[in-house]
């Protein structure tokens, strides 16, 4: 998986350089998810990174996952953890397990840590002011059709209620669950949320915190990490990823697709990756943008 960075993760992120004045206001949606949940300096890096990036004049949306969580207290509750094509499988039993482990847990945990900086994080789901609307989705395996349970595709997102938080300073905290049209509650792959978040909200860049330094150019068999692909060339890779790296790349792909800038798969068990990621003058891990056309750089900001 390749040496990550050994620092303190609650240390105190290097000073980037000056965020462009036209760029003052845009939004950035992060993904937080992975080990990097469970641990608790990560978790402060975290928090520390996203407040600069507010202060340097962005607008940041969290949204996160919880996956090791959720799968924690299912173990607790006897109760089975499958994945089919790197999404769980939901069960109406499981889904009680997942709105309370992400809602009254994780996100809480998110928002303590961002408002030990002051006054900024507020935590909303999916459902509130029914910011995202889900229909059911199946899983795709081995070229077929697999039922996964109440696992939904976002179809539709009103941010009215984000953008308004936003607009009085402060910093959305979003867990991943979203309402259907018939009322039903779906658990919904926190990558593809924050995706369809990202293009509702024409978001500058789309960051996804990972397990890995990035997408690897052919893993197993190297560690090599591919630094900057377009759009058109992650869609070819897509079948052969791997199940864990498949909704994250699918929603890096949709992001650009959708009018998102740039989007950015990073290594979260780094600290202080977002900094690094977002202000910093190079950006690791992997880039993705629509097309070859304009600035060949990165696309930091």
């Amino acid at each position: 998986m390749g040496s990550v960075v050994t620092e303190r993760a609650d240390a105190a992120p290097a000073a980037g350089p000056a965020l462009r004045p036209e760029l003052r206001g845009s939004v950035v949606v992060v993904k937080f998810g992975g080990n990097a949940m469970v641990d608790a300096g990560l978790q402060r890096s975290f928090a520390q990174d996203v407040v600069e990036l507010w202060r340097a004049g962005l607008r940041p949306v969290v949204v996160h996952g919880g996956g090791p969580q959720i799968s924690a207290m299912l173990d607790r509750l006897g109760l089975e953890s499958h994945f089919e094509a790197g999404l769980r499988v939901t069960t109406p039993e499981t889904m009680e397990v997942v709105r309370m482990v992400l809602s009254g847990r994780v996100q809480r945990e998110l928002v303590s840590h961002l408002n030990a900086h002051g006054p900024f994080a507020v935590g909303m789901t999916g459902e509130d002011a029914h910011t995202m609307t889900a229909v059911r989705r199946p899983a795709l395996v081995d070229g077929r059709s697999v039922d996964i349970g109440l696992v939904g595709e976002v179809v539709d997102v009103n941010p009215g209620m984000v953008r308004a938080l936003l607009a009085q300073g402060h910093i959305p905290v979003v867990s991943p669950v979203a309402r259907g049209g018939d009322g039903q509650i779906y658990n919904v792959n926190a990558d593809l949320a924050a995706s369809a978040l990202a293009v509702a909200l024409d978001a500058e860049r789309l960051v996804m915190l990972t397990d890995v330094e990035g997408l690897y150019a052919d893993w197993p068999h190297s560690t090599e990490v591919i630094e900057r692909l377009t759009a058109d060339a992650l869609d070819g890779l897509l079948p052969g990823l791997a199940s864990g790296m498949l909704p994250k790349m699918e929603g890096c792909l949709r992001a650009v697709r959708g009018g998102v800038r740039t989007a950015h798969v990073l290594d979260g068990r780094v600290p202080h990756a977002v900094v690094r990621g977002v202000l910093g003058e190079t950006s690791p891990g992997t880039t993705v943008v629509l097309d070859d056309s304009g600035d060949p750089a990165t696309g930091t900001v």
